[in-house]
């Protein structure tokens, strides 16, 4: 059993990197409400601000039944928060001349040479037209793919992705290799290009980075992102020598546990390694990587994982005319607010404060995950916050909707 380094010590007085400290308690006083009320199991939250550590909020269990106290140790189901890691490793890639942002999927993974359009029909029998521009690499990042998910229950499409076991996980023993081929073969919702939709966008990246590379993605994280930032704690699922119970259990609305067979899912590494949503980590481990981010891809250590350019690049709105999620999306679940919120490559941005509807910076850049975990980082602020918590659907409480403002007012 390996012991968990945790680096969450705060040695900063808030004072000294202009928060302030009673108003930062707020934050936790309000999420503190919802695990009293019984709708939240616990949490951990981070507040940095020039790459300070200045708050640590803990408060609630990691496991409910059990009586286990969050703590730093704790181990969270990260979901699409992995996707971030994603995007950086395939980006690192890009900088090495690897493949260009508009070149086909097709040259790296051919399955998707032949992939169809939805036009009509149901689910059991659509109807399909040809591609009239290729899946490019930058559609997977933007997911513009025309890629969906099946737990959406929204299309047809997202009913062929459940009939064919893809709804909230593949099907059993199906790699990386396999999944990408199934993906390949079901219709897109839209022409490439033409409109915003979250999906596996990022699952397929995590494919084509593997053979771009040559190797497995975990292989590829750790080479090129967790290395590089010392991240010792982050794996896909739990490794053999991890402690079963240093990972939170696994709750829906009114902190009911997940049936063990979902739950138990992050246990083990998995045949899929989904650069979708396959991590697990800990609050200190996420923090070198979001923290990698604010400071423009430099790690602790000194050593550069991206260029300051490109991550520049990522953060930016890459939707056609700077329009926003609500404009040039489809209204389905998401974890993120739509309005006043453009889409870069991984990451989602605030275009417009007024139209998001809450105190946040322009530029301001996120992801969470379905467990209802969180990150941002307001380049303007130079401020850096995570949340982590282990309640499914993200839907579920507004937490994220509190947590930017709770924190923005500290800022004195």
């Amino acid at each position: 059993m390996t012991a968990v380094q945790t680096d969450l010590s705060v040695t900063t007085d808030p004072a000294e990197v202009g928060l302030d400290a009673e108003r930062l308690r707020r934050v936790d006083r309000r999420l503190a409400r919802w695990v009293d009320e019984g709708q939240l199991p616990g949490f951990l939250v981070t507040v940095a601000r020039h790459g300070r550590l200045v708050h640590v909020g803990r408060y609630g269990h990691a496991d409910v039944e059990a009586g286990r106290p969050v703590t730093d140790d704790t181990r969270w189901r990260i979901y699409s928060m992995t996707k971030p890691v994603t995007s950086v490793a395939a980006m690192s890639l890009y900088e090495e001349g690897a493949f260009e942002l508009n070149d086909p999927i097709s040259r790296w993974l051919p399955e998707f040479a032949e992939t169809r359009v939805y036009a009509a029909g149901p689910a059991q029998k659509p109807v399909t037209v040809p591609l009239m521009e290729p899946i490019r690499v930058r559609h997977l990042l933007s997911h513009t793919s025309g890629l969906t998910y099946g737990f959406h229950h929204a299309h047809p499409v997202d009913g062929l992705y459940r009939l064919r076991g893809h709804e909230w996980g593949t099907p059993p023993g199906a790699d990386s290799a396999e999944v990408t081929r199934q993906f390949a073969a079901m219709p897109l919702l839209f022409q490439p290009g033409s409109e915003w939709n979250y999906g596996v966008s990022t699952d397929v990246l995590g494919r084509l980075v593997e053979v771009v590379a040559g190797k497995p993605l975990d292989e590829v994280f750790a080479e090129r992102v967790f290395g590089p930032l010392g991240m010792t704690e982050t794996s896909f699922g739990l490794r053999p020598e991890d402690d079963v119970d240093s990972l939170a259990q696994l709750y829906g609305p009114g902190v009911v546990p997940l049936p063990a067979p979902f739950a138990e899912a992050a246990h083990r590494k998995p045949a899929f390694l989904s650069g979708g949503g396959g991590l697990v980590s800990t609050a200190g481990d996420y923090l070198r990587f979001v923290e990698m981010l604010r400071a423009g891809g430099l790690a602790p250590s000194g050593e550069r994982v991206l260029g300051s350019r490109t991550l520049a690049h990522m953060v930016r709105n890459h939707l056609p005319g700077n329009a926003d999620l609500e404009t040039f999306g489809r209204p389905l679940y998401a974890e993120v607010p739509l309005r006043g919120v453009g889409f870069g490559l991984g990451f989602s941005t605030v275009i417009d404060p007024v139209r998001y509807g809450g105190v946040a910076s322009v530029g301001t850049y996120s992801w969470g995950g379905a467990a209802s975990t969180e990150f941002y980082v307001d380049p303007v602020e130079d401020l850096t916050v995570s949340f982590y918590t282990q309640l499914l659907p993200s839907s579920t409480l507004p937490m994220r909707n509190h947590l930017r403002p709770l924190v923005q007012q500290a800022l004195v």
